[in-house]
């Protein structure tokens, strides 16, 4: 079954959390002793209706402060598909969340609120979606109840956004706005009755509809090395197989191919995955390969084939978002995690720091503090692909380490 993984975005109190529990109670995808947790709950609050945001929010102080902290993974299903939503949290100081949880998404769900309209947590929402080039974004003018259902609201809201998606740099993304009332379940799983105005699809039959586009938008191979398969078995004693995910691109028995970094070549003799054997593999494929010479290749190295071999580079040029609370300064040394390939890096510049809001860039900045993103150059030990992320978003991202704590103090996206 089709898989769709969706991030989801919003303000303070637009009804994110209550949107995703109304998605869950509505397609049948909570427990019988869930829902009556949520029943029990609610009556003890003093609400008069269930209040569907106890489904998402799990943290202690989520359910007590009624604001999303942490990311979390919900998983449901319906008879065309299965959904993984990341509930990510909106708030400034929880930025480094949301980039997490929207990196591998194929679709974002940005709530709005039809009572305070595009504010500014709007901007940032939309900004991080336009970063990581997520294809397809759903604003869901929320609460619509409490503007009594308004056509002229939802227009108006509807307007300013397409005003700020004037800024958007990842042309491809595609913007669909529905206006619903989570609370009251007005066009999220089935079509509101007090909104005849509005004829087109509810959120769930949209999401049904939708047929994820690729990650990748060049057909160009590529194949990380995850491990060298050397079996100790006698009867594999010359067996050497090279294990790892084409990236993009697909490969077939005879096919030419160049190691990276080092240049070498050689040509595919067999594609196999456990105990069987296959003439082909595409994209998304995790396999073994053998070849036909006997060469020096090891975690990290990529194998790419064509006549016009990809840039490697030892300098990035990329926009990266910062996640520690130590600061990012230049000459300062990292690790860089691209795909299977580490290597030891140093920050030669912040280029500029880059306000989320559309408003600009801050040309004289010389640190990025936790949250912040800007444009960053880096000087590498050794080369790596240059793939830039809108070409394909596994090889064209990379991780910053903090080499003494080991830590993830930062995401990068190739520009």
């Amino acid at each position: 079954m089709e898989v769709l993984k969706i991030a989801t975005a919003g303000s303070v109190d637009d009804g994110k959390s209550t949107l995703i529990g109304r998605l869950l109670y509505d397609t049948k995808s909570l427990t019988t002793d869930k829902v009556e947790a949520i029943e029990a709950k609610s009556i003890a609050n003093g609400f008069d209706y269930l209040d569907f945001s106890l489904a998402t929010d799990g943290l202690v102080a989520e359910r007590e402060q009624g604001i999303t902290i942490d990311v979390a993974h919900i998983y449901f299903s319906t008879a065309k598909k299965s959904y993984i939503i990341a509930d990510t949290p909106g708030h400034i100081e929880y930025t480094r969340n949301m980039v997490t949880g929207a990196s591998i998404s194929q679709a974002s769900i940005i709530l709005v609120d039809a009572r305070k309209g595009v504010v500014e947590q709007t901007y940032r929402h939309f900004f991080i979606n336009d970063l990581l080039c997520v294809p397809e974004v759903i604003v869901a003018v929320n609460k619509m109840d409490l503007v009594n259902y308004d056509r002229s609201v939802f227009e108006s809201i509807k307007k300013d956004f397409l005003d700020l998606a004037e800024h958007q740099s990842f042309n491809a993304q595609k913007i669909t706005f529905i206006p619903i009332s989570a609370l009251k379940g007005d066009n999220v799983v089935q079509p509101s009755q007090a909104m005849p105005w509005y004829k087109e699809e509810t959120i769930l039959e949209y999401l049904e509809e939708y047929t994820p586009k690729s990650d990748i938008t060049s057909d160009d191979f590529r194949f990380a090395v995850q491990t060298v398969i050397r079996p100790k078995q006698d009867e594999y004693h010359d067996f050497r197989g090279y294990a790892g995910k084409i990236e993009g691109g697909d490969i077939s028995v005879g096919d030419a191919i160049t190691v990276l970094p080092s240049g070498m070549s050689s040509k595919v003799k067999e594609i196999l995955f456990y105990q069987d054997s296959f003439e082909s593999a595409g994209a998304g494929t995790s396999c073994t390969l053998t070849l036909e010479d006997d060469i020096n290749i090891s975690r990290g190295d990529v194998l790419v084939t064509g006549l016009a071999l990809p840039q490697t580079t030892r300098q990035l040029h990329a926009t990266v978002c910062w996640m520690d609370n130590k600061k990012l300064q230049p000459s300062t040394n990292y690790l860089v995690q691209q795909g299977t390939a580490q290597v030891l890096a140093r920050i030669k510049n912040i280029d500029y720091k880059i306000h989320p809001d559309f408003s600009g860039t801050d040309n004289q900045a010389n640190y990025l503090s936790l949250n912040e993103i800007g444009d960053v150059e880096i000087q590498l030990s050794k080369p790596l692909l240059n793939d830039t992320f809108v070409k394909n978003k596994a090889t064209g991202a990379f991780i910053l380490i903090d080499p003494q704590s080991n830590t993830t103090a930062g995401v990068g996206f190739i520009r």
